[in-house]
């Protein structure tokens, strides 16, 4: 089974960015879900994918909205096409477009195919997230989950949170003042 994987790029942040893989014969319904969940979007709006070329112009579009594909319809539906339908070049681009109310757009590119699944591998899968993902309402807040992994990446723990990292002023340290010459010291 052929195995896609997509590079998704916040359009308005080209660093914040997911790669995802998925099976060439999944839906654009199933990749839609998965890059709502990268992002952490709740998924209670519409969205579509354009076909794209190599200057992101937008072409034919696939909605999530529209149940069934349908001969010269705007818009053609993402339940019913399998992503692979769709990929016909190694750098295979699409534009992304959730919630067309506040038009959160998404550079999407295919930067992989591979023969091989991972075994036990549930697809789509997210292999890499990079960047702080837009908050869709307000301010995003700082996750007390993200705050564990730093901790546990770090190898922290909560007195040395709470301390900071030096030894400034800890007992059994000296501070040293040298006087270079240049003058009273008040």
């Amino acid at each position: 089974m052929t195995i896609l994987r997509f590079r998704i790029y916040w359009e308005e942040d080209d660093q914040t960015y997911r790669d995802i893989e998925l099976l060439g014969s999944q839906t654009f319904l199933e990749f839609h879900k998965a890059i709502v969940t990268a992002f952490e979007f709740d998924g209670k709006h519409p969205a579509s994918f354009y076909e794209s070329n190599d200057k992101w112009v937008y072409g034919r579009e696939f909605n999530s909205e529209v149940l069934v594909n349908k001969k010269d319809a705007p818009a053609l539906s993402m339940v019913k096409t399998p992503v692979s339908a769709l990929v016909t070049t190694t750098d295979q681009k699409f534009i992304y477009v959730y919630d067309p109310a506040k038009k959160w757009t998404f550079m999407v590119e295919l930067i992989g195919v591979s023969k091989e699944q991972t075994p036990r591998r549930v697809y789509p899968f997210v292999l890499r997230r990079e960047g702080i993902a837009p908050a869709q309402y307000g301010i995003k807040g700082v996750n007390p989950d993200k705050i564990m992994e730093i901790e546990e990446k770090y190898d922290l723990d909560a007195d040395e949170m709470a301390e900071g990292f030096g030894n400034e002023g800890e007992e059994g340290t000296e501070s040293v003042v040298e006087d270079f010459g240049g003058g009273d010291v008040e």
